[in-house]
């Protein structure tokens, strides 16, 4: 999820933690729980400051370790203690508890974008992505502040409203992913071009009805649409590039984070006079007509690297960016 509503799911965790009596009947208690579940809702994505170092850095790490098993302890153990220091005498358990419900919930959560997390590691470092909930869902975003509002305002108490909140959420997730799986499972019924072998996946917008449809062929290229008023539309088709300095690009850094990253990574060579231009986008994210998640390796004739870049951008940005007088 965005860092917006995580906020607000601490928020809402710590109106829930009144459901616990020796919370609801501290004063210093439900603060240090209140402090613990905004931080913890927080915490995992600290990693985000991977961007000081460089955007494939970042990319390569971004919701991996950070998101872990082993890592739910750790940031529960780090901000539970903070909590001890910081407030002396407090019934750890109840505090640890909500604390750890907090971060876990976050990686949860996490679970269902599209962007996904590593949270199976130590055991497997592959991505975990169920294209489910978008990255910013306006009924999780506006439920909860509208529930911090009527508790903010002593409207309803929050041992009520917020156990209804949190029902409200869990049938809300169940409908979305039964409606995922039904809609994958069955939409090669309404597609005329389909061709044995072929994958489809759905992937998630901030409408409730409509989503962006990816189809991976046998052939490894792949074919983009929409699915909206229960009606598929195809609107572009992506053909990877079989040549040498697609091969050659992948043994270079920035081009290594990115690959280790996508699993529906696609690659274009362009030829120049001064070598090659290889681009990679990440088909699963379309925007107006282009893939602004790239990485892009400039090499000369031999095929060493003279200039990269990896991350989100536009097409003009990114010629600003790179060393495009190549040209």
């Amino acid at each position: 999820m965005d860092t917006g509503t995580h906020l607000v799911i601490g928020l809402g965790l710590a109106g829930l933690a009144y459901v616990d009596p020796v919370v609801a009947s501290n004063g210093a208690v439900s603060t240090a729980v209140l402090i613990g579940t905004v931080v913890g809702s927080q915490a995992p994505d600290a990693d985000t400051l991977l961007r000081l170092k460089d955007n494939a850095t970042y990319i390569k790490n971004h919701r991996g370790a950070s998101h872990s098993l082993p890592a739910l302890l750790i940031w529960t153990a780090l901000i539970s203690g903070f909590l001890w220091l910081f407030f002396g005498n407090l019934p750890m358990t109840h505090v640890v508890m909500w604390v750890f419900i907090a971060v876990a919930f976050h990686v949860f959560t996490d679970l269902f974008n599209t962007y996904g997390t590593q949270a199976i590691r130590p055991f497997s470092e592959r991505w975990v992505a169920w294209n489910i909930i978008h990255i910013f869902d306006p009924f999780i975003f506006t439920s909860h502040v509208l529930a911090i509002f009527l508790w903010s305002f002593h409207l309803v108490r929050p041992e009520v409203l917020f156990p209804i909140l949190y029902g409200a959420i869990a049938v809300y997730y169940i409908w979305r992913s039964c409606y995922h799986y039904l809609l994958e499972s069955r939409i090669y019924k309404r597609d005329l071009a389909y061709e044995p072998g072929d994958r489809y996946i759905f992937i998630p917008t901030v409408h409730l009805y409509q989503w962006q449809v990816l189809k991976k062929k046998e052939t490894g290229s792949f074919v983009l649409g929409e699915y909206r008023n229960r009606r598929l539309k195809w609107v572009d088709c992506v053909t990877c590039a079989d040549h040498p300095a697609v091969e050659a690009s992948k043994s270079h850094p920035d081009i290594a984070s990115f690959l280790y990253f996508s699993s529906y990574a696609c690659a274009d060579v362009r030829e120049h006079a001064w070598g090659y231009e290889v681009r990679w986008v990440d088909v699963r994210y379309r925007h107006r007509k282009q893939y602004p998640f790239v990485a892009m390796l400039l090499m000369d004739a031999q095929y060493k690297p003279i200039d990269s870049y990896v991350g989100w951008l536009s097409h003009s940005r990114l010629e600003k960016k790179l060393r495009l007088d190549l040209y």
